[in-house]
């Protein structure tokens, strides 16, 4: 394991530097989540919950993360906030076996079905799970019709994972994509991710069922915006979607132009290698960082 991954794993790393985070993780508790929803909600946007945590490998681990999404889900019902819910089948038990990561997406999937937004994402993970988790999602998509995945443009694999999308009827997140792949799976060159990108945005806005299209790159969104205002393409037949707190100007900017934004808030105690992620995807988020710990 490298150096960084073990400091970040380590708890009291973790209970000690919060702060280095608190941009884009709403809190540790479900209180701090709810409370960051509602405030997104008065801003006119809707929000969808990540209970932090991937690579489960114990049973009771993944059993823990299954009830923390119970919980969330009991305290969105309760408070009447707007949002849904995003899990990553790693931390409910995939890498125990398909069917135990199924049994407990379909639990989360039968609670999330009595709140008003019933919808649950699943995030999609490094490329040695691509292939598991589609197909745990649509073992789960042929019962459960309120569930929906995340597809990967750098991927060279995604064109063909968003055709079947299609036709299944099936509601897609796209975005770049996070990992650091090989270049044997993932295109490597931004100028091609952007092209490809907008390649698979442009067929789920004409043939998909409500697409996220989550990036917050100014030239995609700008890309996004020309295409639907000249194909006609409605308002309320699609999202962008950003990440909590990564260019929230740019967020309030979309409501003030009439598009829906929903932002992804992640929470919980697990936050470091989300927050690694973070830092390492633009140069600004890194002197956040930075500054965080000479300013604090």
């Amino acid at each position: 394991m490298p150096v960084i991954d073990r400091i970040l794993a380590d708890s009291t790393f973790q209970r000690r530097f919060f702060f280095l985070a608190k941009r884009f993780v709403a809190g540790e508790t479900t209180e701090a989540a709810i409370s960051a929803v509602r405030s997104l909600n008065a801003q006119g946007m809707t929000a969808s919950l990540d209970f932090l945590g991937e690579d489960v490998f114990e049973r009771e681990s993944a059993l823990a993360t299954r009830d923390a999404y119970f919980e969330i889900l009991e305290a969105i019902r309760a408070s009447g906030v707007q949002t849904n819910v995003s899990v990553k089948l790693t931390a409910i038990g995939l890498l125990l076996g398909e069917d135990f990561a199924l049994e407990n997406l379909s639990a989360i999937l039968k609670r999330a079905g009595q709140n008003d937004d019933p919808f649950v994402r699943i995030d999609m993970e490094g490329s040695a799970v691509t292939a598991a988790t589609l197909d745990v999602f649509e073992r789960a998509y042929a019962t459960h019709q309120n569930v929906g995945i995340v597809l990967q443009a750098y991927l060279k694999r995604t064109k063909g994972d968003v055709e079947r999308a299609i036709a299944q009827g099936a509601r897609v997140r796209l975005c770049k994509g996070a990992y650091d792949e090989p270049p044997g799976l993932a295109y490597k060159e931004m100028p091609q991710i952007r092209r490809t990108y907008v390649q698979l945005a442009e067929m789920l806005l004409t043939r998909g069922n409500y697409p996220g299209i989550a990036t917050h790159d100014r030239r995609l969104i700008d890309e996004i915006q020309r295409f639907v205002e000249h194909h006609g393409i409605a308002r309320d037949k699609f999202e962008f979607q950003m990440l909590y707190g990564c260019r929230p100007e740019l967020q309030r900017d979309l409501i003030a132009r009439g598009y829906r934004v929903r932002v992804y808030v992640p929470y919980g105690t697990h936050w470091a290698g989300y927050f690694y992620r973070r830092v390492l995807e633009r140069r600004e988020n890194a002197i956040f960082a930075l500054s965080s710990i000479f300013w604090r």
